[in-house]
């Protein structure tokens, strides 16, 4: 791990410190220089929410068709080699090495007025060596933010996949979902397909599919997933599949995120998969911190929910479990993100709160979060720490109770450090 090791702190430093720029100069410049032209096709999946579950799904099934599929997820929550994967497996250490080396080479020719590539532009890159170097036969790409700059948007997907549209990035995206839409919808390719899982679309997105004479494949019109009563479920769109799996990760929008990855494999008539394939796939498709249940006396719940949208959902999850005494939770999120519109959102299914400031910021980042609180009438206590919040929650949680850690990647990422730093003590 020394060499991974060394390399992952080298590319910190491209980490932006406070504000940066989106855009496709920098890594359009260095894939050219690296003669990058992948043959292999390419799915990539923008969205609000649902992104890295689609992913997960795709990725799953294709592996079990023997299609050999190259993932790139972000962000992770433990471990970098989370992000990149070859046929549903991390990608041996040695490949990343020889990756990093190319892409840091490849920069290294810009000009001397260039910018050097991003955090995110660098392991794109690598990511699709990677994948051309294992002869994979099919790339998956998780957006990062947006879409019409994300990194990942300098390789031309066969099929995009559109999950959700809702509010979240404002500060990059816009404030209302027509502006947030029509960023995502930057990912679409002109004369390709596109998959729409949100089912009140904003006109942006069915707008700039038609100026580029998409394919265009809606949720509830062109495919859908028919939920029976026992939790199996029939997808419907150009291919019928009957008689699938419950998804493993829980909650009713997990089937849509499923029957979106279908239907874009539906688009993909070369990446043959059987009915067989889609079963063992979903049988076994699992990402962590998705309605994550940790094993324990009282069931602790993870969940990386990020924005309003997310948070709905997650209430809506939580309803469909059984009546329990009382629910805890650990609650932080980032400065920038509507802690107030999250915290409503929960509000129900919430009994007693333990918040903290989460990502390196302080105790100033929860403002806002401590004033809507007061307004629902909420019981709450603050810590310095996702750690020390996690301590003071478990201390209290009894029986027939249950702890949800939620708020942001990184609160689900503190709170399992410090779970693996008590362990290992």
């Amino acid at each position: 791990m020394s060499g991974l090791a060394a390399w992952l702190d080298r590319l910190e430093a491209r980490r932006p410190r406070g504000a940066f720029e989106l855009g496709l100069e920098r890594i359009a410049r260095v894939r050219a220089t690296l003669g990058l032209q992948p043959a292999l096709p390419i799915i990539t999946v923008a969205g609000t929410n649902g992104k890295g579950s689609t992913c997960c799904y795709l990725e799953a099934v294709l592996a079990a068709a023997g299609h050999r599929p190259g993932c790139f997820y972000s962000p992770h929550l433990l471990d970098f080699r989370e992000r990149l994967r070859i046929d549903a497996a991390a990608i041996p250490d040695a490949a990343l090495l020889r990756a990093f080396a190319a892409v840091e080479e490849a920069d290294a020719k810009r000009p001397a007025d260039a910018e050097p590539l991003s955090y995110f532009e660098f392991i794109t890159l690598a990511a699709m060596l990677c994948f051309e170097e294992a002869g994979c036969g099919a790339a998956v790409f998780e957006v990062g933010l947006g879409g019409r700059l994300d990194a990942v948007n300098a390789f031309d997907a066969d099929v995009a996949v559109i999950t959700s549209i809702g509010l979240d990035h404002v500060e990059h995206l816009g404030s209302d979902r027509e502006s947030i839409g029509r960023e995502k919808a930057g990912v679409m390719r002109p004369g390709a397909a596109v998959v729409v899982g949100d089912l009140e679309p904003p006109a942006s997105v069915l707008g700039r599919a038609a100026e580029l004479g998409c394919r265009t494949w809606r949720r509830g019109q062109d495919f859908n997933a028919e939920i029976g009563p026992g939790g199996d479920w029939n997808y419907r769109g150009p291919t019928l599949r009957p008689a699938l799996p419950r998804p493993l990760m829980p909650g009713w929008h997990q089937y849509a995120n499923a029957a979106c990855a279908l239907a874009a494999l539906d688009a993909l008539p070369q990446l043959a998969v059987s009915q067989a394939d889609v079963r063992a796939g979903l049988a076994q498709a699992r990402l962590a911190g998705r309605f994550e249940v940790l094993p324990g006396p009282a069931p602790v719940i993870l969940d990386v929910a990020h924005n309003v949208p997310a948070a709905e959902l997650l209430a809506t999850t939580l309803g469909e479990m059984g009546p329990f005494r009382r629910s805890l939770a650990v609650f932080a999120t980032l400065e920038r993100k509507d802690a107030g519109g999250m915290a409503a959102a929960l509000a129900g299914r919430v009994d007693r709160w333990h918040v903290a400031p989460c990502g390196g910021e302080g105790p100033a980042a929860l403002a806002p979060l401590r004033a809507r609180l007061d307004e629902l009438g909420a019981d709450w206590q603050e810590h310095a720490s996702v750690a020390a919040a996690r301590a003071a929650a478990l201390a209290e949680l009894g029986e027939r109770e249950r702890l949800v850690v939620t708020g942001s990647f990184r609160t689900v990422e503190e709170y399992l450090k410090a779970d693996g730093e008590r362990r290992a003590a």
